[in-house]
């Protein structure tokens, strides 16, 4: 370990914070070659060290990446990598998992990430409002608290032989325990925070040891409503954590980052700690909803703490208005002495837009993904030294004319849709839940009746077709074949497993958003623009840029082939308005309402059209109905009924007989009971099985749809057995009754393998067929 002197120690602690950085930067790759050497380490096909050198090669190349686009100050580059999560990769850092173990060999880690034949995973959901999934650490009343900085530190001195001086950043101990749960008969996780804090401190010290001047502690559950905690109560935390944190001598210099959202008392509480430094979330989307955040921050934020100005979007796509930015900074009234920085971590956009040559021309000049948003930082950052936005010209030039143009473009408007939208009924409702219960006894579905959330395996068959037909290797009628084969595979397979309402498989889907992008019009996609929404899952999100509407049918030719094919119901599938929204990049210049409203028209008219080809059932996905709500708790109430009044015009003209779905998952259920209530629909399947059917106990009172609580997770490749689906079937049915329970996996089971899918399902339905028995012997005793 380095030995610093006293004047090493004291030029650290006045080490400048850098004018120009980011809060982090995509980690899997530009060509997901993380992705690629996880899923192949896990496969036993490359070792342990292999996937470390893949990890290494990606490290370099993004810092080599983040100097070439400007960031060459010290400090400015972030240390942010993770292998498979952030959340975890802190909590193993500081100690909160992991036990005593000095050190958390692969093995370990990704137990803990996707578990074993023998463990359960850690629970998974959202990251905020996000579409990043972080695994959540469970935490025991007694479990010691054994910090490892030395993964850390040796990553420091990774940067540092590459000639880059990088900030570690890690989650924030506030934010840390706030996102945890209680293990069983423990208490709440807050309580542990002193000692949570002190192996902080070890940590901090430890980096300080190794040379670091510069650390970064995240903290968005400051800005956010959170159960775990009111805001005051984080707040007055958050002060006693920094409080003890700074007062340490050998430790870095703090910057405290409060992504996401906006300070309410968090911004006192940090304020009067005084970190070295506080970055904050002030994006365009952030200021429309508390536009005096600026002066509050000038007001509140004493001068020894450097304010970075998150003036550049680190969520969405569209090119910055920097000379907005300049007047945003200009009301923090510290004139020059600001940095610069992203409102978020980069993680969530893609690469560059330099990969993008298939994008409408117009739309591409009003992009801006991870690299061009570097640029538009160190743009911004110089401007403001040097009070002259001509110190930039060609990045201001290019934001003026985004701007420009997107304003003037005719792309953006269809008046057709807007007269539809606006000739909309105000209230939209179905025929009385009863009624429409009555009329779907046609369907013959039996007690506990099984199905699957949509997707099946995609083969590399059906990826090589796939890329075959884009590349114009394969013609359209021979790709439409293939997948018709692999439908009547997959119909077959459902028969012979036992399910009693079967799925078409969705083969022809690239991603269930993606694809329903594809085929609606003010809609663009990326061929590769992936962002990582969990461990080796990647998604391209597409690019929302005008007005919604459906040329044709776009899911009816394959539902109703399979229906075809088979004597039991077949289920139509969709993705929800809310889903699309969510996991796209949405419009910026119009209310998120106004697209929601007509993607739900759209689908609506998908609907029709999947009841006038004999479909009976429905499945409309809203996985991100919770991801979307507001982390403000004023703002949720108009969030969720413009939300809900989307879903619902998906099926507002639906018979009465034609049974609709809805899934969801990774949620806080209790934050959105009444919106899913209200949503109406005839089922609802939600994700479980993780949290062992904990979630179930905020659906239990005055819930009436059917439920399906999924008993199989299917992010993790474990199988599970007959005897584990029955105790999680058994516990379910304590909660909700016989004749409302469906059976099903928690997810769809396109990221999985047909051996292990295979052998899940056939568990499920012995699962189910045993607690049947078990309650038909019942009623009879």
């Amino acid at each position: 370990m380095t030995i610093l002197t006293a004047d090493q120690h004291a030029h650290l602690q006045r080490t400048p914070f850098p004018r120009a950085t980011i809060a982090g930067y995509p980690r899997i790759g530009p060509e997901r070659e993380l992705k690629r050497a996880l899923e192949a380490h896990w496969a036993d096909r490359i070792t342990a060290g292999e996937l470390d050198s893949a990890a290494h090669s990606l490290r370099l190349d993004a810092y080599r990446r983040l100097q070439e686009l400007g960031l060459r100050e010290d400090w400015a580059i972030p240390l942010d990598f993770a292998l498979y999560d952030h959340v975890l990769e802190t909590a193993l850092t500081v100690g909160l998992l992991g036990g005593e173990a000095a050190h958390i060999d692969h093995g370990e880690y990704f137990a803990l990430a996707r578990g074993t034949q023998e463990r359960q995973p850690l629970e998974m959901t959202k990251w905020f409002d996000t579409n990043y999934h972080y695994l959540v650490p469970e935490v025991a009343d007694a479990a010691p608290l054994r910090p490892r900085p030395e993964r850390l530190v040796a990553l420091v001195a990774e940067a540092r032989d590459a000639g880059v001086l990088a900030r570690p950043v890690l989650v924030g101990p506030v934010t840390l325990l706030a996102l945890s749960k209680a293990a069983p008969g423990a208490g709440r996780p807050l309580d542990r925070l002193p000692e949570l804090v002190a192996a902080y401190a070890r940590v901090l010290a430890a980096l300080h040891e190794a040379g670091v001047a510069w650390v970064q502690l995240d903290e968005p559950a400051l800005v956010a409503d959170l159960d775990a905690a009111p805001d005051a109560e984080l707040a007055g935390l958050a002060e006693d954590a920094y409080r003890t944190l700074l007062g340490a001598q050998d430790r870095p210099q703090v910057l405290v980052g409060a992504p996401y959202g906006t300070l309410r008392a968090g911004l006192g509480a940090l304020a009067s700690a005084a970190p070295e430094a506080l970055a904050v979330d002030l994006s365009p989307a952030v200021l429309a909803q508390d536009p005096d955040y600026p002066r509050r921050l000038g007001r509140e934020v004493p001068a020894r703490t450097r304010l970075v100005a998150g003036c550049i979007d680190g969520r969405n796509v569209w090119t910055a208005e920097l000379r907005g930015g300049l007047e945003v900074l200009a009301t923090l009234g510290r004139g020059a002495d600001v940095s610069v920085t992203t409102s978020t971590s980069l993680l969530h956009v893609p690469y560059t837009l330099a990969a993008e040559t298939g994008l409408p021309v117009d739309v591409a000049g009003w992009l801006s993904f991870a690299a061009e948003k570097v640029i538009e930082v160190e743009a911004l950052a110089a401007a403001l030294a040097a009070g002259d936005p001509a110190v930039r010209a060609e990045a201001f030039a290019r934001s003026d004319r985004a701007r420009r143009t997107r304003a003037a473009s005719g792309r953006t408007h269809d008046a057709a849709v807007r007269a539809r939208t606006a000739g909309l009924p105000a209230r939209v409702e179905r025929e009385p839940l009863a009624q429409r219960r009555a009329a779907q006894e046609r369907l013959g579905l039996p007690e506990l009746p099984t199905t699957t959330i949509g997707s099946f395996p995609q083969t590399p068959e059906i990826r090589r077709a796939r890329a075959d037909v884009r590349a114009g290797r394969i013609g359209e009628e021979e790709y439409a074949a293939l997948m018709r084969e692999e439908i009547a595979r997959v119909v077959r397979l459902q028969e012979q497993l036992g399910l009693d309402v079967v799925v078409h498989g969705e083969p022809e889907r690239n991603d269930m958003v993606q694809y329903f992008a594809e085929h609606l019009e003010g809609f663009t996609t990326t061929a590769r623009g992936w962002v990582q929404s969990y461990g080796s899952r990647c998604t391209r999100p597409p690019i929302l840029f005008g007005d919604v509407s459906r040329p044709a049918p776009i899911t009816v030719p394959w539902s109703q082939y399979a229906a075809g094919l088979t004597d039991r119901p077949v289920k139509g599938m969709l993705t929800g308005p809310v889903t699309i929204l969510a996991w796209s990049f949405v419009r910026d210049d119009e209310p998120l309402s106004v697209p929601a409203a007509q993607l739900g028209v759209a689908l609506g008219d998908e609907v029709a059209d999947l009841e006038r080809a004999g479909i009976p059932i429905v499945q409309v996905d809203e996985p991100a109905l919770r991801e979307l709500l507001p982390l403000r708790a004023d703002a949720r109430a108009a969030y969720l009924e413009w939300a809900v009044r989307a879903f619902r015009l998906v099926a507002f003209d639906a018979a009465a007989a034609t049974q609709i779905h809805t899934h969801l998952c990774y949620s806080e259920f209790g934050q959105i009971l009444t919106a899913i209530e209200a949503l109406d629909a005839d089922v609802t399947s939600i994700e479980a099985a993780r949290s062992r059917m904990e979630l179930l106990g905020e659906l239990e009172e005055g819930f009436e749809s059917q439920l399906g609580p999924g008993i199989y997770d299917i992010h993790s490749p474990r199988v599970p057995g007959v005897d584990e689906l029955a105790e999680l079937l058994r516990a379910a049915l304590t909660r909700v009754p016989a004749g409302r329970l469906w059976v099903n996996p928690d997810c769809g089971l396109k990221t999985r393998g047909y051996a292990e899918v295979e052998a899940a399902l056939r568990n499920l339905v012995a699962a189910r067929d045993r607690v049947r028995a078990e309650a038909l012997a019942g009623a009879r005793a």
